[in-house]
């Protein structure tokens, strides 16, 4: 079966500890099957990457975030999954952006399809996400590497 390609934008929330802010979520058709994903989604029809990034950090986490705070891109990248027994290929564009652990997060503004599939959110270092073995890619502790380094104004690849 051929994926279905999908063109995205993804933001990393971190911390001033260098913690990044995931959502938990699972996929429809293996309900508790349960992965660590990064804020984002599909960009919608003439939305530049970063609109899509803003919008999809208010609908899946309730925050507010202007253009300029975001960082980046820090990573673009693709990663094959299946969501409700379709195969897609998502082409991700991720950035960072600064954020206090004690900024409130909200899952009030969720998609139709991600209510009662997005189930929370938490804090995680890259190498507890990595350790704990539930990112829903492979590479997503060293993308959240990147844009801790990005939001410290560090060098990142």
């Amino acid at each position: 079966m051929t994926p279905v390609e999908r063109v995205t934008a993804r933001v990393l929330p971190v911390d001033p500890g260098g913690e990044v802010l995931l959502l938990q979520a699972q996929d429809p058709a293996r309900p508790g099957d349960l992965h660590w994903v990064s804020v984002g989604g599909a960009l919608d029809p003439g939305e530049t990457h970063v609109d899509a990034a803003l919008r999809e950090l208010r609908e899946e986490t309730g925050v507010v975030a202007a253009a300029e705070a975001l960082t980046g891109p820090v990573h673009v990248g693709s990663h094959a999954f299946s969501w409700d027994g379709v195969a897609y290929l998502n082409r991700s564009t991720f950035f960072a952006l600064p954020l206090p652990r004690d900024t409130a997060v909200s899952l009030d503004h969720l998609e139709p399809a991600e209510v009662g599939n997005v189930l929370g959110a938490r804090w995680w270092t890259p190498e507890a996400l990595a350790a704990e073995g539930n990112a829903a890619s492979p590479d997503l502790p060293d993308i959240m590497i990147a844009a801790i380094a990005a939001v410290r104004g560090e060098a990142f690849a």
